[in-house]
């Protein structure tokens, strides 16, 4: 007499994230071995990522030359701007999003522009921008609304602004710092007067002396509460009392843990995200806390992270935050990957959900006032939209971890695998499985037909609302093969249409025990 069918189940596949740290043996099975070009969607399942749609239709100056930063300058009449450079030059987003250089406007010889790294900051209707080497440009839409100019240029432009790396505008000034012969001090502006460098309540800070840990250098500044967050390579000090820099002291100092690239450096409004030696971190600190405890949110990707980060060059590497879509990336331009942490919610361990690209590879990355995200290209930027890259499609995949099917002990049998998905629209979806950690998968492809119907309300899988436009089906393989451990995997073409995996179930037969 033949064993009965038993049935596993998944829901909500995907849902803790890449677990490529840990023993696959022990991981939950809502963990991934694979999730590529994937997020977790409001619901918590594995999705598609968005690609993007190109803004500007033509490159101008631009050429085909990649967009390395872009900044949006907010004036005080509403008035949006998007800056950017590249090609050793400045642009703006002009009209019907036309590209339009930003030409030289001050007196004497234009500045030299030898990199596109440039650090910007908005202050008081002015864009900043600063970088090593390099003289500090303004922006001022009020005096011109086509050309730069130097800091020192501006009227009323007091004392000597730093040839500085890193800038950032907070507390009603500009806070500048790491300049080519000087990593260990801070220069802050007049209040609402980015080119006052003296007098007034500008200023200094040397921290050469308050380092917990012997001598580092400034990596990055950022602003959370009350508080001014200055981060060396290896350690982090935190000062309070930053609205009134008169009033500024040493709140609190981490050791150990530092900053390793100024562009990984994001404020979530709650918290503030970096990229250490170690991983991805958050910084969290309330006011009732004595200490600023660190969050290792790579925690589950960290050797594949660090990995990667060996053949980078950290000055290059682009982060963003998008309050929009839940997400801090952080883009790896060697390796052309992009490591993708959800926000939403944390895991029990404090690591997020992360998961990984590695087709869209964006050369500059900036969110929006309106929610917004723009990604730089080789030649135009592009929005964060649509389920294709510009024109071209790209692989969705999603493998499970290792597990059992009921008794490790036992050899199962494999007959069916269900799967349900969210979307998808005239396109083949490849399962596959393997048995005992073997790289030879078998597989079996599911098509999923042009939708025009929405069906909703599946109450066998617990579905109860979904937004317009997403419809939700069963797809079946026959599976075959035998072994101990069974792993699955998912993988299809997004050719315009979204597609999440809700389901997972795997039909088996009990075979001996050995």
């Amino acid at each position: 007499m033949s064993s009965p069918l038993q049935s596993q189940s998944i829901s909500a596949p995907g849902f803790f994230g890449l677990n490529t740290q840990d023993s696959p043996l022990d991981l939950a099975s809502g963990f991934a071995l694979v999730a590529n070009n994937c997020v977790i969607d409001q619901y918590g399942r594995v999705g598609s990522r968005k690609g993007y749609t190109r803004v500007n239709p033509s490159s101008g100056n631009l050429g085909a030359n990649d967009v390395t930063v872009i900044h949006e300058l907010v004036q005080s009449d509403g008035t949006l701007t998007v800056l950017f450079a590249g090609n050793l030059k400045l642009f703006k987003l002009g009209t019907s999003n036309a590209v339009t250089e930003l030409t030289y406007g001050g007196g004497g010889s234009a500045p030299t522009f030898t990199a596109n790294n440039w650090h910007c900051a908005s202050l008081n209707g002015i864009t900043y921008f600063f970088q090593s080497g390099h003289d500090p440009l303004i922006f001022d839409p009020a005096v011109s609304t086509t050309t730069y100019r130097r800091v020192s240029e501006k009227s009323g432009y007091v004392a000597t602004v730093p040839q500085a790396n890193i800038c950032i505008s907070a507390f009603g000034r500009l806070w500048v710092a790491n300049t080519s012969t000087d990593k260990v001090t801070i220069t802050f502006s007049d209040l609402i007067a980015g080119h006052v460098w003296g007098g007034g309540t500008s200023g200094t800070l040397d921290v050469s002396r308050v380092w917990p840990n012997g001598a580092d250098e400034i990596m990055g500044l950022a602003a959370h509460n009350d508080f001014l967050f200055i981060f060396g390579k290896r350690q982090i000090l935190v000062y309070s009392g930053a609205t009134t820099p008169a009033t500024l002291q040493l709140s609190d100092t981490v050791g150990s843990i530092g900053c390793i690239a100024r562009d990984s450096i994001q404020s979530i409004g709650t918290d503030v995200i970096f990229l250490s030696d170690s991983g991805v971190r958050s910084l969290m600190r309330t006011i009732q806390e004595k200490s600023a405890p660190l969050r290792d949110l790579s925690k589950n990707v960290r050797s594949d992270l660090i990995g990667s980060l060996a053949v980078e060059t950290l000055a290059n590497l682009k982060s963003v935050y998008s309050e929009k879509n839940a997400f801090y990336l952080l883009t790896l331009p060697v390796t052309a990957q992009v490591f993708c942490f959800d926000t939403k919610m944390q895991l029990q361990d404090g690591a997020s959900r992360v998961t990984k690209w590695d087709s869209i590879a964006p050369t500059a990355l900036y969110s929006l006032r309106n929610g917004d995200l723009y990604i730089g290209k080789s030649g135009y930027i592009g929005k964060y939209a649509s389920f294709l890259d510009h024109t071209s499609t790209y692989r969705f995949s999603y493998f499970t971890n290792h597990a059992d099917l009921g008794d490790q002990n036992q050899i199962s049998i494999l007959k069916r695998i269900k799967t349900v998905v969210i979307g998808g629209s005239d396109q083949f979806v490849t399962i596959k499985w393997g048995f005992d950690f073997a790289a030879n998968y078998l597989s079996g492809n599911a098509y999923i037909p042009e939708q025009k119907n929405y069906e909703y309300g599946l109450a066998e899988y617990g579905v109860a609302e979904y937004s317009g436009g997403v419809l939700i089906k069963t797809l079946d393989v026959n599976a075959s093969g035998a072994g101990k451990i069974v792993q699955t995997g998912y993988e299809t073409t997004i050719n315009g249409t979204q597609l999440s995996i809700q389901k997972i179930e795997i039909q088996s037969k009990n075979g001996k025990i050995s």
